[in-house]
């Protein structure tokens, strides 16, 4: 298999832990054969949502192995390996692509909070210059990295890279994805980071997205296939139609809720903001698709924030059930049981 074009759905893979913290490599295994089983393009292990932040390097290593080995034939992998040392990220894209990998991942550099121009020169340009037989695709995601790779920095290194033709676009912002459409051309792939916009950057003509990198696919694998093929064949009223029924799951990648904190007999209101990749985690424990949850210091939802959960995927399996369905002969559990068994939920909480 060749990555000629980034089209398509692709699974931004969590990571499963066990109970005791350890990556659970029968759990990893299940996720991709399910993936894969579903249709999807290709998967993004060791990204944001497979928390890179806290594996080691032997874990990430191993992590993009395995899903390389399961998957071999079967779909691409676009291993995450960005960093913010450029030596690091070119170490790590360097071993995917000896895996097997189709390509890499590269978050900009997040925290140090390098320049467009620094990115560029320092960061994307070696990377792509050292790994030329392979994609090279730069994620943009200043809500997260405190910096932003610009519209014009991509087309120069698009221009002078032959295997830099793609971008995942989570700024949020789609004027910016047009103006980078009108400086890139055609012959470049814009592809969705946020699952709720995809269907506007996939159904706008002034952006063309061809598809979505997806941290909904990972419980909602065949719907989005779905939905993107949908779209990218221009029929507005199937993709439409699908991600309204996939329209809940979307709104709890990130989820926002009023907290209470206890300061010397006064009650506190707090917004407490869980953000990816909790929320998904959360859910794939709720319907047994994951023992484990996430690694410090992510932990925990609120007990509103997991009833926010708990209600998106009852509403999309009370409107929607062939959305969720694919789960029960996949992992052996029954959907509507454990959306039903309070007790689960409150588990999944932290104690008051």
């Amino acid at each position: 298999m060749r990555l000629e074009r980034l089209d398509g759905a692709w699974t931004a893979l969590v990571t499963p832990f066990t109970p005791r913290d350890r990556v659970c490599w029968s759990e990893l295994e299940r996720l991709i054969e399910f993936q894969v089983g579903q249709g999807v393009t290709g998967l993004v292990p060791t990204g944001t949502t497979g928390e890179s932040p806290t594996l080691t390097w032997a874990e990430h290593n191993r992590v993009v192995e395995t899903t390389v080995r399961l998957s071999h034939g079967r779909c691409f992998v676009l291993a995450g390996t960005g960093s913010n040392s450029t030596d690091e990220a070119l170490r790590g894209s360097l071993h995917a692509l000896e895996a097997g990998a189709h390509g890499v991942l590269l978050v900009d550099c997040y925290y140090n909070g390098p320049s467009s121009l620094e990115l560029r020169r320092e960061y994307y340009a070696p990377i792509a210059q050292a790994c030329r037989g392979a994609q090279i695709v730069p994620y943009i995601i200043p809500g997260r990295t405190g910096c932003a790779l610009t519209p014009e920095d991509l087309a120069v290194l698009a221009s002078e890279h032959p295997n830099l033709r793609a971008v995942k676009e989570a700024t949020g912002d789609l004027k910016r994805m047009a103006y980078t459409r009108s400086l890139v051309g055609e012959d470049f792939d814009i592809l969705s980071g946020d699952d709720n916009l995809t269907p506007a950057m996939m159904a706008d003509g002034a952006i063309r997205a061809s598809g979505v990198i997806s941290v909904v696919a990972n419980v909602a694998p065949a719907a989005v296939v779905a939905m993107v093929k949908a779209f990218a064949r221009c029929d507005g009223q199937e993709g439409r139609r699908l991600a309204d029924a996939l329209e809940p799951l979307f709104n709890i990648v990130t989820v926002t809720v009023d907290g209470v904190r206890r300061v010397g007999g006064r009650e506190l209101v707090v917004r407490d903001k869980f953000r990816n990749p909790l929320a998904i985690k959360t859910l794939m424990r709720g319907l047994g698709m994951v023992r484990g949850g996430c690694r410090r210091p992510l932990g925990h939802m609120s007990a509103a924030g997991v009833g926010v959960v708990r209600a998106a995927a009852q509403a999309v399996w009370r409107n929607s059930p062939e959305v969720l369905a694919p789960i029960e002969d996949a992992f052996g559990v029954s959907v509507g049981e454990r959306l039903g068994d309070d007790a689960l939920w409150a588990s999944l909480a932290y104690a008051d």
